[in-house]
């Protein structure tokens, strides 16, 4: 080998380190020769000299690229071990397994030079100390990291040729497949495209990627796996927010091939490593769009709304999608005084307002900022909205009606095509196991596993699309709707619309809508602009305090003592009174200001009228508790209505009770509450009928039953029964006899016996805290018993209260307290 004789026995008595890397996995497993070649010089290194305990091979950088050799962790060991002098020779294949960038490989020639470390390639042996060795070795190195720029160039040349043509291929996304000459094609599978299709469709009608997931709750879709065990299988699964937004934003659904999407943004960590994250370009410099390229799911135009949607929901970019709150402008209404965008606050299901709280949080509210009711606002504007549609030219009511039959079949076709799947999968389960032979059982155990678990999927199949057939929700007559269509108004004030629809509609003609600051307290001036650009203003009233006048206030409190809500209500709108917003009075309103004067409400109007019964009165009649009664409330087992005090009246005759009745009978919960309410059984008694019986309190008695001295049970309704006879008796006296504070001679007493103190006794005696006590009983510095009403008891004399003051003394905490409390009774302040 060339310059051999450059290594001496200085090298010889140190490691020789075999450096071995391939950049790549699938090298590793394509390119075999090359790795045995690297593993064969550690047979050079025995050749040149160095011993076989010498010889460390370094192998950690396989599958791993040269090009940022910080992030390797064999070359950072290589480099470690030529710094603390233990290397005397690196061996490697040729000077690109080393490193194949520049500054790297020209540290590692720096620290071999000062070390005296040889560096030995196929070429022969290079010492870093001569001059031309340190050349010839610099040269290789630019010239390995110039050959790796080349290639990259030369293959992301033929990259962007292929993709000019549409020809360079990318993983397809679900709902794709390539036929064998390479072309686009729309998957076959009937139940992969409708899965597909059916998340555009629901977007473009819900308008949220979050609302799309909802329509998938109980929906599976279709992922094709890349890699692994299940590499090019459809696996089915949860639709994830994730996923829902990336299928709206790949144009490849669009029918659109598109190259430069993303590209590779590398950032050095404060370790000094390198690491490389995956940006997204904006749709403007896309550097290869070529549109029409194959069919598509949806076409460009669609695309480009879905995706300006997404955009305007994104709540970072201040975007706000709509949502079900009542506030009607919510992200499309802006503060004239500091132009930003105000945000609806609730404060209950009735009152909400537009604020400046993102101003607030900036600190840029101005003195022209201001808060109002969304009522104020919502109401002009949704006048304003419907005096400028034409009634006879759109029909929301059929649309939604469409919508809901169109929403039903898309279920149901999905629900067909999932029942036919797992048909298919089932019959090819039963096919297979009638394949094999009888006698092979190992193999014929497994396939009828495999069958059954089919078979239940399909039943699972079946039974969702049963249930989907049966969900088929009843639409009114198109004559009504048509009807209804024709009268807007109601439409738009009717309850069946949801809010989130009401906005939708809002922001598809309103761009956004202003608040233009005046001088007027009592006004508000309101700016409008359209999505057509037009613009048009509307000035509006300010309700003032929301205070009830006093003249309904008399109105209220002369009737107030005979006259229920309802009818009160209805008297005040007769003679004409106002709330103090200036809209009629109903029951709740009358209910509200009652409380507010302190005017209360005759018995009669929350009394039950004949035939209705009060929870309190139910519960107690059936022995259950009013949680029970509120849940069968709540489950539609009762049939029940709310006053406008809020109570509840239920509906009550003999067919009810009994019906009652049956329903605790058939609760096994309920049922042994029932029978155990009041009573106990032979030979049993309660706790409080105990301690009656005896003269204690219950606590007592409970007590004892923790302390294991008396046997007792405790029922499904929570209360103790105690087994009781006349010895159990005796021993209960016994023992109330034996308790200094239980026996009748001493019950106001809670003294010790003699030798004897209280922790209380005990406390005050040495000047320390309770839990100071307690803490030297649970250590076992005190020797202490409880009683059998749970006080504790500690033995003391004159050795137990040294030893006490020997504690308090050693310790600084309680010490100090000590010495506070004798200098507070000593009068100082």
């Amino acid at each position: 080998m060339n310059g051999a004789g450059k290594i001496t026995a200085s090298h010889r008595a140190r490691n020789a380190l075999v450096y071995v890397r391939q950049s790549t996995s699938g090298q590793l497993r394509r390119h075999t020769e090359s790795t045995a070649r690297q593993y064969g010089l550690a047979g050079q290194a025995r050749a040149l000299g160095w011993p076989e305990s010498a010889i460390v091979v370094v192998d950690a950088d396989l599958g791993v690229s040269g090009r940022y050799g910080s992030v390797r962790a064999g070359f950072a060991d290589l480099v470690s071990r030529v710094c603390l002098g233990e290397v005397g020779a690196i061996l490697g294949l040729e000077v690109s397994r080393l490193a194949r960038s520049s500054a790297e490989f020209t540290r590692l020639l720096e620290l071999a030079r000062l070390t005296g470390t040889l560096l030995i390639d196929t070429d022969g042996v290079y010492d870093i100390g001569d001059v031309n060795d340190r050349m010839l070795l610099g040269l290789k190195g630019t010239m390995s990291e110039a050959e790796l720029h080349l290639l990259a160039g030369r293959l992301h040349g033929a990259k962007l040729a292929a993709a000019q043509r549409g020809d360079l291929r990318f993983p397809l996304p679900i709902g794709y497949v390539l036929d064998s000459d390479g072309q686009y094609l729309i998957d076959p599978d009937e139940e992969i495209r409708a899965a597909v299709a059916d998340v555009f469709t629901c977007f473009a009608q819900a308008g949220s990627a979050y609302r799309v997931v909802g329509e998938f709750t109980d929906r599976k879709f279709p992922l094709r796996a890349y890699g692994g065990a299940w590499a090019g299988q459809v696996r089915w699964g949860r639709l994830s927010h994730a996923r829902v937004c990336d299928i709206l934003a790949n144009p490849c659904y669009a029918g659109t091939y598109v190259y430069g999407r993303s590209y590779q943004e590398y950032k050095v960590t404060p370790d000094g490593g390198v690491r490389s994250a995956r940006r997204y370009r904006p749709r403007e410099q896309w550097p290869l769009v070529i549109h029409d390229h194959h069919e598509g799911y949806i076409g460009w135009q669609q695309f480009l709304a879905n995706e300006a949607k997404l955009q305007a929901n994104r709540t970072r970019k201040g975007g706000r999608p709509a949502r079900e709150g009542h506030a009607l402008l919510q992200g499309i209404i802006v503060c004239g005084g500091c132009g930003i965008r105000m945000a609806p606050s609730y404060r209950d299901q009735r009152y909400s307002s537009y604020q400046c709280a993102e101003a607030r949080r900036e600190a840029k509210v101005t003195a022209r900022c201001r808060t109002i009711a969304t009522s104020v606002v919502d109401d002009a504007v949704s006048e304003l909205v419907l005096a400028t549609i034409n009634p006879g030219q759109i029909k929301l009511a059929l649309k939604a009606a469409d919508e809901v039959a169109r929403r039903h079949t898309r279920s149901h076709r999905a629900a067909e095509l999932a029942a036919e799947r797992a048909q298919y999968e089932a019959d090819r389960a039963e096919r297979a196991f009638m394949q094999v032979e009888p006698e092979n059982r190992l193999v014929a155990r497994t396939l009828e596993k495999r069958w059954e678990t089919k078979l239940a999927a399909l039943v699972e199949a079946e039974a969702a699309l049963a249930t989907a057939r049966d969900a088929r929700p009843e639409l009114p007559e198109r004559s009504s709707l048509l009807a209804l269509a024709g009268d807007l108004p109601a439409l738009w004030a009717s309850p069946d619309i949801e809010y989130r629809d009401r906005k939708r509609l809002l922001r598809t003609l309103i761009a956004d809508v202003t608040i233009i600051p005046t001088s007027e307290k009592d006004v508000v001036t309101i700016g409008v602009r359209w999505q057509t650009g037009a613009t048009d203003q509307i000035t509006v009233g300010r309700p003032g305090p929301g205070r009830t006048p006093a003249e309904a206030l008399e109105f209220i409190a002369a009737r107030s003592a005979t006259t229920r809500d309802a009818a009160l209500a209805a008297q005040l709108n007769a003679a004409g009174l106002t709330t103090g917003r200036g809209r009629p009075f109903d029951a709740a309103a009358v209910h509200r200001a009652r409380n507010a004067a302190g005017l209360r409400a005759p018995w009669s109007a929350s009394a039950c009228h004949d035939g209705e019964i009060t929870i309190a009165e139910l519960s107690a009649k059936l022995g259950i508790t009013r949680s029970a009664v509120y849940d069968w409330i709540k489950a539609g087992k009762l049939e029940a209505h709310q006053t406008p005090a809020g109570r509840w009246h239920i509906i009550w005759d003999q067919a009810v009770e009994a019906r009652c009745r049956d329903m605790i009978a058939a609760s096994v919960r309920l049922g042994r509450r029932h029978r155990s309410a009041h009573s106990a059984c032979d030979g049993e008694i309660t706790a409080p009928d105990l301690g009656a019986r005896l003269g204690v309190n219950t606590t007592v008695v409970l007590d004892w039953v923790h302390a294991g001295k008396l046997a007792a049970h405790q029922t499904a309704a929570g209360r103790w029964h105690v087994v009781w006879d006349e010895a159990v008796e005796a021993r209960c006296r016994d023992m109330i006899a034996s308790s200094v504070r239980l026996a009748p001679k001493e019950r106001g007493g809670a003294g010790a016996c003699d030798g004897e103190l209280s922790i209380r006794q005990l406390t005050i005696r040495l000047g320390i805290g309770r839990g100071t006590v307690l803490a030297w009983i649970h250590a076992g510095k005190l020797a202490a018993h409880q009683t059998a009403v749970g006080y504790w008891r500690i033995p003391f004399d004159e050795s137990v209260e040294a030893r006490c003051r020997e504690w308090i003394a050693a310790s600084p905490r309680l010490a100090r307290r000590q010495r506070t409390q004798q200098t507070s009774e000593g009068g100082a302040v």
